[in-house]
């Protein structure tokens, strides 16, 4: 009887921590496709700034999100692809180049090259997360995304490194570990967000992908197919709500609900005559607020972020190259209004990305901002088992190391 291959995505956001487990479908295709099988999603606990600070915190919000997938799936795994980010993550460039071995190159000729590429130093307290490659040179001849079997005698690569704090990944890693399952891998957040809601058109011409979460906001730029540019910035949608509290003295949960139900990230929208209620200053009293004062407020941290990712871009020579311009997503991007805003600071076309291609089942559930990162990771981690057979459960293997792994738990 044909097992099943499973693949499941684990976001341990600031605010949120959000699990997706799928089938792996239509294996001969060019790209792989998911079934969406289960959902979970959990308040995270001992996350600051998308850094692990309280280990057990983390790990029960992990375990939270990861049961309810699985009790929607009706079926269990025992290793995921994780996201990380935040500010402590770091990418750079690196040339490797090797002479081609024989009268052509070889698949052995194209590791090497990659291993040369990678010898860089890097300091004890960092981890190399992703080397990816840019483009080939074979003989002087550029923009080869596949050399192999080309004929030459010099094979060079530009690859893109990226790195994150030893720390971080260790931690992240020991709370996934913990909550009973494995790191397949660790996989750099905003590169799992671009995987589900660009298109490879987009890339092509030039696109920003801007996720606006709850404590940052990462941009990944890509042109001519690669990626050439990521940030991640210390500010999100939790800067909105804490000015709301400050504009309007709510508690942040009221600012939250205020900042989901009523705020409009585009004033100009905003009827000047109407108005929302809020709690008042003594318990039970309400008052009378002026909507467009709520958008006033939003619109002036949005436009200091976007502000700032515009800037990043312009650092990094890709304003002039986005012919496919922004695409937004993250839980902050279903604010009403924002695309006008956004179109107004970055003058190019703006859209708002969700997962869509390459997703079935389930699908339904993840077709949200705020889902992009996760069904990004299980895109990725079925492209990887695409490539290399590695990083899926079977129904049989999961469930006997989930086995394993209450066991060790609890004794």
């Amino acid at each position: 009887m044909m097992r099943s291959s499973l693949i499941a995505g684990l976001d341990v956001g600031t605010t949120k921590t959000s699990a997706v487990i799928a089938e792996l479908v239509g294996e001969g295709r060019r790209r792989p496709e998911l079934r969406v099988l289960g959902v979970g999603q959990a308040r995270t606990a001992g996350v600051r700034r998308e850094v692990v600070t309280h280990i057990e915190e983390t790990t029960e919000s992990i375990r939270k999100a990861m049961k309810e997938a699985e009790l929607m799936a009706g079926t269990s795994v025992d290793r995921v692809w994780a996201g990380i980010s935040g500010d402590h993550v770091e990418a750079q460039t690196s040339m490797g180049v090797v002479a081609v071995s024989g009268e052509e190159v070889t698949r052995s000729d194209v590791a090497r090259v990659h291993e040369v590429a990678r010898a860089v130093a890097i300091p004890p307290d960092r981890e190399f997360l992703h080397a990816i490659p840019q483009e080939y040179i074979v003989d002087a001849q550029r923009g080869m995304k596949d050399p192999v079997g080309m004929a030459g005698t010099r094979l060079e690569t530009e690859v893109y490194l990226v790195t994150a704090a030893a720390a971080a990944s260790t931690n992240l890693k020991k709370a996934v570990t913990r909550a009973g399952y494995r790191v397949q891998s660790l996989v750099l957040a905003p590169l799992a967000t671009a995987r589900a809601v660009l298109t490879e058109d987009e890339k092509e011409v030039g696109v920003a992908m801007v996720e606006v979460g709850a404590a940052t906001t990462e941009v990944a730029a890509f042109y001519e197919g690669k990626i050439r540019h990521i940030a991640v910035l210390p500010f999100g949608g939790d800067a909105v709500t804490n000015d709301l509290v400050k504009g309007l003295s709510i508690p942040f949960a009221e600012a939250q609900r205020a900042k989901e139900e009523d705020a409009v990230a585009f004033a100009q929208l905003v009827d000047p005559q109407e108005t929302v209620e809020l709690p008042g200053p003594a318990p039970g009293q309400t008052r009378q607020v002026a909507r467009e004062l709520i958008a006033h407020i939003v619109e002036q941290r949005l436009d200091e972020i976007f502000g700032m990712v515009h800037e990043e871009l312009d650092r990094s020579g890709m304003t002039d190259r986005l012919s496919a311009g922004i695409v937004l997503t993250g839980g902050s991007s279903s604010l009403r209004g924002i695309l006008e805003m956004a179109g107004q600071v970055f003058a190019a076309p703006v859209r708002i990305g969700v997962p869509e291609e390459g997703l079935s089942g389930l699908a339904d559930s993840v077709r949200r901002p705020r889902f992009s990162t996760v069904a990004g990771l299980c895109l990725h981690g079925a492209d990887r088992f695409h490539e290399t057979g590695e990083g899926a459960s079977t129904l049989s293997s999961s469930l006997v190391s989930r086995v394993g792994a209450w066991i060790r738990e609890f004794f």
